[in-house]
Protein backbone atom coordinates (compact mmCIF):
# COMPACT_ATOMS: atom_id res chain seq x y z
CA UNK A 1 0.00 0.00 0.00
CA UNK A 2 3.02 2.44 0.88
CA UNK A 3 4.26 1.96 -2.86
CA UNK A 4 0.78 2.96 -4.20
CA UNK A 5 0.56 6.11 -2.18
CA UNK A 6 4.00 6.98 -2.94
CA UNK A 7 3.51 6.54 -6.38
CA UNK A 8 -0.13 8.41 -6.42
CA UNK A 9 2.24 11.36 -4.16
CA UNK A 10 4.93 11.43 -7.23
CA UNK A 11 2.21 11.93 -9.79
CA UNK A 12 0.18 14.92 -7.71
CA UNK A 13 3.84 16.69 -7.50
CA UNK A 14 4.59 16.09 -10.56
CA UNK A 15 1.49 17.64 -12.12
CA UNK A 16 1.63 20.61 -9.87
CA UNK A 17 5.37 21.60 -9.93
CA UNK A 18 6.41 20.60 -12.89
CA UNK A 19 9.10 18.09 -11.12
CA UNK A 20 9.75 14.71 -11.10
CA UNK A 21 12.40 12.15 -9.56
CA UNK A 22 13.77 9.00 -11.42
CA UNK A 23 15.39 6.33 -9.69
CA UNK A 24 18.30 4.61 -11.94
CA UNK A 25 21.04 2.16 -9.85
CA UNK A 26 19.66 3.72 -6.14
CA UNK A 27 20.73 7.39 -8.16
CA UNK A 28 17.61 9.90 -7.90
CA UNK A 29 18.01 11.82 -10.80
CA UNK A 30 16.11 15.32 -10.41
CA UNK A 31 14.11 16.73 -13.03
CA UNK A 32 12.77 20.58 -12.97
CA UNK A 33 10.33 22.57 -14.93
CA UNK A 34 9.35 19.55 -17.02
CA UNK A 35 6.95 19.98 -19.22
CA UNK A 36 3.58 18.75 -19.22
CA UNK A 37 3.66 16.40 -22.42
CA UNK A 38 6.51 14.72 -20.67
CA UNK A 39 4.96 14.37 -17.44
CA UNK A 40 1.49 13.12 -18.87
CA UNK A 41 3.85 10.61 -21.11
CA UNK A 42 5.57 9.51 -17.56
CA UNK A 43 2.59 9.55 -15.81
CA UNK A 44 0.47 7.31 -19.08
CA UNK A 45 3.96 4.92 -18.71
CA UNK A 46 4.02 4.60 -15.18
CA UNK A 47 0.58 3.32 -14.92
CA UNK A 48 1.24 1.19 -18.04
CA UNK A 49 3.58 -1.05 -15.89
CA UNK A 50 0.61 -2.39 -13.75
CA UNK A 51 -1.39 -3.42 -16.88
CA UNK A 52 1.20 -3.74 -19.64
CA UNK A 53 -0.78 -3.63 -23.04
CA UNK A 54 -0.17 -4.83 -26.26
CA UNK A 55 0.01 -0.78 -27.52
CA UNK A 56 2.18 1.17 -25.07
CA UNK A 57 0.37 4.29 -23.54
CA UNK A 58 3.22 6.48 -24.04
CA UNK A 59 6.85 6.83 -25.50
CA UNK A 60 9.59 5.35 -23.66
CA UNK A 61 11.16 7.04 -20.29
CA UNK A 62 14.38 5.82 -20.90
CA UNK A 63 16.14 4.86 -23.79
CA UNK A 64 19.97 2.85 -24.03
CA UNK A 65 21.72 3.65 -26.91
CA UNK A 66 25.05 1.49 -27.83
CA UNK A 67 27.42 3.87 -29.03
CA UNK A 68 29.60 1.32 -30.08
CA UNK A 69 29.76 -2.77 -29.98
CA UNK A 70 33.60 -2.71 -29.69
CA UNK A 71 35.79 -3.05 -26.57
CA UNK A 72 39.38 -2.82 -25.66
CA UNK A 73 39.43 -4.96 -22.97
CA UNK A 74 38.33 -8.50 -22.77
CA UNK A 75 35.62 -9.50 -20.04
CA UNK A 76 35.43 -13.25 -19.14
CA UNK A 77 31.77 -13.52 -19.44
CA UNK A 78 30.78 -10.92 -21.63
CA UNK A 79 29.16 -12.08 -25.67
CA UNK A 80 31.63 -9.41 -26.72
CA UNK A 81 34.92 -11.51 -25.92
CA UNK A 82 33.95 -14.78 -27.34
CA UNK A 83 32.69 -12.70 -30.56
CA UNK A 84 28.89 -11.27 -31.20
CA UNK A 85 26.76 -12.59 -33.87
CA UNK A 86 26.89 -9.34 -35.30
CA UNK A 87 29.01 -6.42 -36.90
CA UNK A 88 30.69 -4.69 -34.86
CA UNK A 89 30.90 -0.64 -35.31
CA UNK A 90 30.32 2.64 -34.31
CA UNK A 91 27.27 4.29 -34.26
CA UNK A 92 27.01 7.82 -36.51
CA UNK A 93 25.90 11.00 -35.10
CA UNK A 94 23.74 11.38 -37.16
CA UNK A 95 21.56 8.51 -36.19
CA UNK A 96 21.84 9.24 -32.69
CA UNK A 97 20.35 12.60 -33.47
CA UNK A 98 17.62 10.57 -35.47
CA UNK A 99 16.51 9.06 -32.56
CA UNK A 100 16.75 11.69 -30.01
CA UNK A 101 15.08 14.27 -32.62
CA UNK A 102 12.02 11.34 -32.67
CA UNK A 103 12.08 10.99 -28.80
CA UNK A 104 13.74 13.47 -26.79
CA UNK A 105 10.66 15.26 -25.92
CA UNK A 106 9.19 12.28 -23.73
CA UNK A 107 13.07 10.39 -22.53
CA UNK A 108 14.29 11.62 -18.76
CA UNK A 109 17.41 9.01 -18.56
CA UNK A 110 19.77 7.96 -21.47
CA UNK A 111 21.76 5.03 -20.63
CA UNK A 112 24.61 5.28 -23.17
CA UNK A 113 25.78 2.14 -23.56
CA UNK A 114 25.02 -1.49 -24.30
CA UNK A 115 27.56 -3.80 -25.99
CA UNK A 116 31.10 -2.64 -26.07
CA UNK A 117 32.99 0.45 -24.64
CA UNK A 118 31.00 3.58 -25.33
CA UNK A 119 34.10 6.04 -25.22
CA UNK A 120 36.01 3.95 -28.03
CA UNK A 121 33.25 6.26 -30.36
CA UNK A 122 35.24 9.24 -30.74
CA UNK A 123 32.13 11.05 -31.87
CA UNK A 124 30.24 10.32 -28.04
CA UNK A 125 30.70 13.57 -26.63
CA UNK A 126 29.25 15.37 -29.35
CA UNK A 127 26.29 12.69 -28.75
CA UNK A 128 26.00 13.63 -24.71
CA UNK A 129 26.49 17.73 -25.30
CA UNK A 130 23.17 16.71 -28.35
CA UNK A 131 21.23 14.82 -26.23
CA UNK A 132 21.65 17.04 -22.81
CA UNK A 133 19.89 20.05 -25.19
CA UNK A 134 16.61 18.02 -24.39
CA UNK A 135 16.86 18.16 -21.05
CA UNK A 136 17.85 14.85 -20.84
CA UNK A 137 20.12 13.13 -18.41
CA UNK A 138 22.85 10.84 -19.59
CA UNK A 139 24.33 8.01 -17.14
CA UNK A 140 27.18 6.03 -19.04
CA UNK A 141 29.23 2.95 -17.91
CA UNK A 142 33.02 2.56 -18.47
CA UNK A 143 36.36 -0.14 -17.73
CA UNK A 144 37.80 3.75 -17.37
CA UNK A 145 40.80 3.28 -19.59
CA UNK A 146 40.72 6.14 -21.65
CA UNK A 147 40.16 8.82 -19.30
CA UNK A 148 43.79 7.57 -18.35
CA UNK A 149 44.17 10.10 -21.39
CA UNK A 150 43.98 13.96 -19.48
CA UNK A 151 42.02 15.15 -22.74
CA UNK A 152 39.08 12.54 -23.16
CA UNK A 153 38.53 13.33 -19.28
CA UNK A 154 38.34 17.11 -19.54
CA UNK A 155 36.03 16.17 -22.78
CA UNK A 156 33.80 14.26 -20.81
CA UNK A 157 33.11 17.02 -18.08
CA UNK A 158 32.69 19.47 -20.40
CA UNK A 159 29.97 17.41 -22.20
CA UNK A 160 27.67 17.66 -19.39
CA UNK A 161 27.13 13.42 -18.98
CA UNK A 162 24.92 13.62 -15.34
CA UNK A 163 27.08 10.27 -13.91
CA UNK A 164 29.40 8.19 -15.17
CA UNK A 165 29.68 4.66 -13.63
CA UNK A 166 33.49 3.17 -13.47
CA UNK A 167 33.72 -0.92 -13.47
CA UNK A 168 36.08 -1.49 -11.11
CA UNK A 169 36.27 -5.40 -9.63
CA UNK A 170 38.83 -5.48 -7.90
CA UNK A 171 41.52 -3.44 -5.98
CA UNK A 172 44.44 -4.75 -6.83
CA UNK A 173 45.47 -5.64 -10.31
CA UNK A 174 45.39 -9.54 -9.28
CA UNK A 175 41.84 -9.87 -8.63
CA UNK A 176 41.08 -6.46 -10.90
CA UNK A 177 42.19 -8.63 -14.43
CA UNK A 178 40.85 -12.07 -13.15
CA UNK A 179 37.52 -10.64 -14.81
CA UNK A 180 38.60 -7.67 -16.88
CA UNK A 181 41.37 -9.57 -18.75
CA UNK A 182 43.58 -7.15 -20.55
CA UNK A 183 42.52 -4.57 -17.93
CA UNK A 184 45.07 -2.52 -16.53
CA UNK A 185 43.93 -1.59 -12.90
CA UNK A 186 46.50 1.73 -12.77
CA UNK A 187 45.16 3.41 -15.93
CA UNK A 188 41.64 2.94 -14.36
CA UNK A 189 42.77 4.75 -11.24
CA UNK A 190 44.36 7.22 -13.72
CA UNK A 191 41.12 7.66 -15.59
CA UNK A 192 38.75 8.64 -11.99
CA UNK A 193 41.50 10.94 -10.53
CA UNK A 194 41.46 13.11 -14.34
CA UNK A 195 37.75 13.09 -14.36
CA UNK A 196 37.41 14.11 -10.73
CA UNK A 197 40.33 16.13 -10.82
CA UNK A 198 38.66 17.74 -14.18
CA UNK A 199 35.62 18.36 -12.51
CA UNK A 200 37.14 20.14 -9.48
CA UNK A 201 39.05 22.50 -11.58
CA UNK A 202 35.96 23.47 -14.29
CA UNK A 203 33.66 23.90 -11.18
CA UNK A 204 31.36 21.45 -12.50
CA UNK A 205 28.67 19.82 -11.01
CA UNK A 206 28.57 17.08 -13.15
CA UNK A 207 29.57 13.98 -13.57
CA UNK A 208 28.66 12.08 -10.12
CA UNK A 209 31.37 9.40 -10.13
CA UNK A 210 29.91 5.99 -9.40
CA UNK A 211 32.82 3.19 -8.48
CA UNK A 212 31.12 -0.05 -9.36
CA UNK A 213 32.11 -3.24 -7.74
CA UNK A 214 30.54 -6.48 -9.11
CA UNK A 215 31.44 -8.97 -6.59
CA UNK A 216 32.65 -12.58 -7.56
CA UNK A 217 34.60 -15.59 -5.63
CA UNK A 218 37.90 -13.93 -6.35
CA UNK A 219 37.52 -10.92 -5.12
CA UNK A 220 34.86 -10.72 -2.19
CA UNK A 221 37.47 -10.90 0.19
CA UNK A 222 38.09 -7.33 -0.75
CA UNK A 223 34.74 -6.05 -0.02
CA UNK A 224 35.27 -5.59 3.56
CA UNK A 225 38.00 -2.86 2.14
CA UNK A 226 35.64 -1.06 -0.30
CA UNK A 227 34.26 1.90 1.07
CA UNK A 228 37.73 2.83 2.28
CA UNK A 229 39.30 2.41 -1.28
CA UNK A 230 36.29 4.25 -2.96
CA UNK A 231 36.15 7.30 -0.44
CA UNK A 232 40.00 7.41 -0.38
CA UNK A 233 39.73 7.52 -4.28
CA UNK A 234 37.36 10.38 -4.20
CA UNK A 235 34.78 9.25 -5.79
CA UNK A 236 31.04 10.21 -4.93
CA UNK A 237 29.52 6.70 -5.07
CA UNK A 238 30.30 3.25 -4.55
CA UNK A 239 27.85 0.42 -5.64
CA UNK A 240 28.12 -3.34 -4.97
CA UNK A 241 26.89 -5.33 -7.62
CA UNK A 242 25.70 -8.97 -8.02
CA UNK A 243 27.14 -11.10 -11.28
CA UNK A 244 25.16 -12.53 -13.23
CA UNK A 245 27.05 -16.00 -13.83
CA UNK A 246 24.68 -17.53 -16.73
CA UNK A 247 25.09 -17.87 -20.53
CA UNK A 248 21.78 -19.59 -21.20
CA UNK A 249 22.02 -18.60 -24.61
CA UNK A 250 22.31 -15.36 -24.05
CA UNK A 251 25.80 -14.77 -24.63
CA UNK A 252 28.01 -17.03 -26.55
CA UNK A 253 30.52 -18.07 -23.65
CA UNK A 254 32.07 -21.32 -24.41
CA UNK A 255 34.91 -21.59 -21.91
CA UNK A 256 33.32 -21.06 -18.78
CA UNK A 257 29.41 -21.72 -17.73
CA UNK A 258 30.08 -18.64 -15.48
CA UNK A 259 29.78 -21.22 -12.02
CA UNK A 260 33.24 -20.78 -10.63
CA UNK A 261 32.56 -17.18 -10.52
CA UNK A 262 29.58 -17.33 -7.92
CA UNK A 263 30.59 -16.05 -4.17
CA UNK A 264 30.79 -18.13 -1.49
CA UNK A 265 28.63 -15.67 1.07
CA UNK A 266 24.74 -15.81 -0.16
CA UNK A 267 23.91 -12.38 0.03
CA UNK A 268 26.74 -11.62 -2.28
CA UNK A 269 24.94 -14.38 -5.25
CA UNK A 270 22.51 -12.83 -7.42
CA UNK A 271 20.18 -15.90 -6.77
CA UNK A 272 19.11 -17.81 -4.14
CA UNK A 273 19.92 -21.64 -4.96
CA UNK A 274 19.09 -24.95 -3.64
CA UNK A 275 21.28 -26.22 -1.21
CA UNK A 276 24.30 -27.96 -3.36
CA UNK A 277 22.97 -27.34 -6.79
CA UNK A 278 23.23 -24.06 -9.21
CA UNK A 279 19.44 -24.65 -9.53
CA UNK A 280 17.63 -20.91 -8.97
CA UNK A 281 13.70 -20.12 -8.09
CA UNK A 282 11.93 -19.13 -11.17
CA UNK A 283 9.57 -16.71 -10.44
CA UNK A 284 5.87 -17.19 -12.21
CA UNK A 285 5.55 -13.72 -13.48
CA UNK A 286 8.89 -12.08 -14.77
CA UNK A 287 8.80 -8.17 -13.52
CA UNK A 288 11.23 -6.59 -16.25
CA UNK A 289 9.54 -3.73 -17.96
CA UNK A 290 11.19 -2.48 -20.86
CA UNK A 291 9.05 -3.34 -23.28
CA UNK A 292 7.03 -0.55 -22.10
CA UNK A 293 9.78 1.86 -20.80
CA UNK A 294 13.04 1.30 -22.06
CA UNK A 295 14.10 0.04 -25.30
CA UNK A 296 17.99 -0.82 -26.66
CA UNK A 297 19.26 0.79 -29.91
CA UNK A 298 22.32 -0.95 -31.12
CA UNK A 299 24.46 1.11 -32.74
CA UNK A 300 23.51 0.20 -36.62
CA UNK A 301 19.99 1.35 -35.39
CA UNK A 302 18.66 -1.58 -34.74
CA UNK A 303 15.93 -1.88 -32.05
CA UNK A 304 15.82 -4.61 -29.57
CA UNK A 305 13.93 -5.21 -26.71
CA UNK A 306 16.60 -5.21 -23.90
CA UNK A 307 20.50 -5.44 -22.87
CA UNK A 308 20.27 -9.31 -23.07
CA UNK A 309 19.83 -9.56 -26.65
CA UNK A 310 23.34 -8.33 -27.73
CA UNK A 311 23.63 -10.76 -30.81
CA UNK A 312 19.98 -9.15 -32.69
CA UNK A 313 18.20 -12.33 -32.47
CA UNK A 314 15.26 -10.22 -31.65
CA UNK A 315 15.71 -7.01 -34.05
CA UNK A 316 11.94 -5.41 -33.96
CA UNK A 317 13.03 -2.82 -36.59
CA UNK A 318 15.19 -0.35 -37.47
CA UNK A 319 15.60 3.45 -37.32
CA UNK A 320 18.06 3.42 -40.66
CA UNK A 321 14.17 2.20 -42.46
CA UNK A 322 11.28 3.47 -39.76
CA UNK A 323 10.35 6.10 -37.47
CA UNK A 324 10.49 4.94 -33.70
CA UNK A 325 7.04 5.39 -33.27
CA UNK A 326 6.24 3.23 -36.15
CA UNK A 327 8.69 0.47 -34.67
CA UNK A 328 7.42 1.21 -31.34
CA UNK A 329 3.67 1.04 -31.64
CA UNK A 330 4.40 -1.44 -34.06
CA UNK A 331 3.15 -5.10 -35.17
CA UNK A 332 6.88 -6.78 -34.25
CA UNK A 333 6.54 -5.17 -30.34
CA UNK A 334 2.73 -6.03 -30.31
CA UNK A 335 3.26 -9.46 -30.59
CA UNK A 336 6.77 -9.58 -28.56
CA UNK A 337 5.15 -8.19 -25.62
CA UNK A 338 1.78 -10.52 -26.22
CA UNK A 339 3.94 -13.61 -25.67
CA UNK A 340 5.54 -11.77 -22.87
CA UNK A 341 2.40 -11.90 -21.46
CA UNK A 342 0.97 -14.98 -21.62
CA UNK A 343 3.69 -16.59 -21.06
CA UNK A 344 7.23 -15.60 -20.73
CA UNK A 345 8.88 -18.28 -20.89
CA UNK A 346 8.63 -19.63 -24.17
CA UNK A 347 10.42 -16.47 -25.30
CA UNK A 348 13.96 -17.64 -25.15
CA UNK A 349 15.32 -14.46 -24.39
CA UNK A 350 12.87 -13.71 -21.52
CA UNK A 351 12.78 -17.75 -20.36
CA UNK A 352 16.84 -17.11 -18.69
CA UNK A 353 16.65 -13.68 -18.01
CA UNK A 354 17.75 -12.52 -14.76
CA UNK A 355 14.43 -10.86 -14.01
CA UNK A 356 12.90 -14.43 -14.66
CA UNK A 357 14.19 -15.39 -11.48
CA UNK A 358 14.06 -14.78 -7.31
CA UNK A 359 16.35 -11.84 -6.82
CA UNK A 360 17.54 -11.49 -10.21
CA UNK A 361 15.35 -8.27 -10.59
CA UNK A 362 17.96 -6.03 -12.66
CA UNK A 363 16.27 -2.67 -11.27
CA UNK A 364 15.38 -3.72 -7.61
CA UNK A 365 17.47 -6.28 -6.93
CA UNK A 366 21.22 -6.57 -8.42
CA UNK A 367 22.81 -3.92 -6.31
CA UNK A 368 23.02 -4.82 -2.55
CA UNK A 369 24.88 -1.79 -1.33
CA UNK A 370 25.22 1.55 -2.22
CA UNK A 371 27.52 4.19 -0.32
CA UNK A 372 27.47 7.95 -0.43
CA UNK A 373 30.27 10.18 -0.28
CA UNK A 374 29.18 13.59 0.02
CA UNK A 375 31.93 15.19 1.73
CA UNK A 376 34.19 14.02 -2.14
CA UNK A 377 31.49 16.46 -4.00
CA UNK A 378 33.32 19.52 -5.51
CA UNK A 379 30.11 21.38 -5.94
CA UNK A 380 26.87 20.85 -3.37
Amino acid sequence: MKYFHTKIFNAIKALITGRVTIECDSIPYEFHHVPMKKVLNWLLVESSLFIKPLRPWGLPTHLMIEPTSICNIKCVLCPVTEGLKRDSGYMDLELFKKAIDQIGDYVFLVLLWDWGEPFLNPQIYDMIIYAKQRNIQIVSSTNGHIFARRDHAERVVRSGIDSLIFAVDGITQQTYERYRQGGDMEKVMSGIKNVIEVRKILKSKTPLVNMRFIVAKHNEHEVSKLKTFAENLGVDLLTVRTLYPFDDGYSCVTKTDGSEFIPKNPYYQRFAYIPGTLSRTRRRRNPCKTLWNNPVIHWNGNVCPCTFDPHDKHVLGTLTKDTFKKIWFGASYRKFRLEFRRNYQSLDLCAECTNAFEGGACSTEDIVESHFFPNNKIIS
